[in-house]
């Protein structure tokens, strides 16, 4: 993350992002596939399985990641094997960061729901951390959802409506106001939001 000055002069934080060689893999259309969507391959592969290699032999990359995103319509510049880079947006675009959340292993329920922990002094009995009770007599079993402890982050969290405030196309750079999910050097997808 750096800071910036925005053209009101207000100081914003925008969080710096590298953007891979991307490559179109592959075409879904309405006729066949029933939706309309490209594939999009990133960063490059050591080795691909057969199959794998099969499905993008047409677009001549080797990418480690694809990912599929819908569209409208498939315009002439999204043909199979073109090359996008920084420039598909621009400054002032609103987008949606997808990426997983930096993970922080097992959480009690302070931590992980923010509970309040109970008393240590007057017959506190030295359960100052633990949850209380979670469950009245009826109807003898616990319900589905409850906060209690367990595994924290490391899940999918999406950023809504982030703004684009700088692009360096030479060296293939998106900075977005804000922060985004994950810890450094993480994949994240942007999309245009909704």
């Amino acid at each position: 993350m750096m800071s910036t000055i925005a053209e009101d002069g207000v100081m914003q934080a925008i969080t710096l992002l590298s953007v891979g060689e991307h490559t179109v893999t592959h075409h879904k259309t309405n006729e066949k596939d029933g939706y309309t969507a490209v594939q999009v391959g990133a960063e490059i592969a050591k080795k691909l399985s057969k199959s794998v290699a099969g499905h993008v032999k047409l677009s001549k990359a080797m990418p480690k990641i694809i990912r599929e995103f819908r569209l409208d319509e498939i315009t002439e510049d999204l043909h199979v094997g073109a090359k996008l880079t920084a420039d598909v947006f621009s400054v002032g675009d609103t987008v949606d960061v997808t990426g997983t959340s930096k993970g922080k292993g097992w959480a009690g329920t302070i931590k992980r729901h923010n509970f309040h922990r109970q008393r240590k002094t007057h017959g506190g009995k030295g359960n100052t951390r633990k949850p209380g009770s979670i469950g009245s007599m009826y109807p003898q079993h616990i319900f589905k959802g409850k906060k209690m402890a367990g595994h924290m982050g490391a899940e999918q969290v999406t950023v809504s409506n982030l703004k684009v405030a700088l692009i360096d196309t030479e060296h293939n750079v998106i900075g977005v106001t804000g922060a985004v999910p994950g810890p450094r050097k993480s994949i994240v997808i942007v999309k245009g939001a909704k």
